[in-house]
């Protein structure tokens, strides 16, 4: 099994996570682990607490196929800056996933000017991440962005992201991913009534 990591700083989002957690832990390839600044609990916008599998440390010596930076309050400050080495690892082997303010954070590190890629909102995105995000000409008013090896996504955008990230990791086939995003998207009744009317 290939672990897929989601990195969770305090207050994360956590509606950003758990549709794609729930379709790759059921996929029979890949599992889903948790991952943080440190072992303590992280507890997310909504009140849930999470016991992270990992900190970075032992996150770093972990052979992941996706590391996922999943959106929240804390991508603006100091503790987010511990996450740079596992995100770093993860450009030069998996599949790195960033959305809502986590795409901010990756516009920063100056990882967002040579690829199509989107976020929030392009002035947010411009004024927060300075001289380090040259990429404007490649920013995409979409939902979210797979460009390569990078997903990005806007805080709206839980599904897209996922099916994106699913695409990425090979964990579904292009009909397989579409008629998940269907399902969830538009509603059992709706989904039922596109599938029959697309054959």
């Amino acid at each position: 099994m290939k672990e897929v990591l989601f990195l969770l700083l305090n207050e994360f989002a956590e509606w950003e996570t758990s549709p794609l957690a729930a379709a790759l832990n059921q996929s029979g390839h890949f599992c889903v682990k948790t991952v943080s600044t440190s072992m303590a609990p992280v507890r997310s916008i909504g009140g849930f607490s999470v016991n992270p599998n990992y900190d970075i440390g032992k996150a770093l010596n972990v052979d992941f196929a996706g590391l996922l930076l999943i959106g929240g309050n804390a991508w603006r400050t100091a503790e987010a800056s511990l996450v740079r080495p596992l995100v770093e690892r993860a450009m030069e082997k998996a599949l790195l996933g960033a959305i809502c303010d986590a795409s901010v954070y990756l516009g920063g590190l100056g990882l967002l000017n040579e690829i199509a890629h989107t976020s929030n909102q392009l002035d947010d995105l411009c004024a927060y991440a300075g001289d380090f995000y040259t990429g404007k000409s490649l920013y995409r008013c979409q939902q979210a962005v797979r460009c390569g090896n990078i997903v990005t996504a806007n805080g709206t955008a839980g599904l897209e992201f996922a099916k994106e990230v699913l695409l990425g990791l090979g964990a579904m086939s292009e009909p397989e991913a579409e008629q998940w995003y269907r399902f969830y998207k538009l509603g059992y009744y709706e989904a039922i009534r596109a599938q029959a009317k697309n054959g």
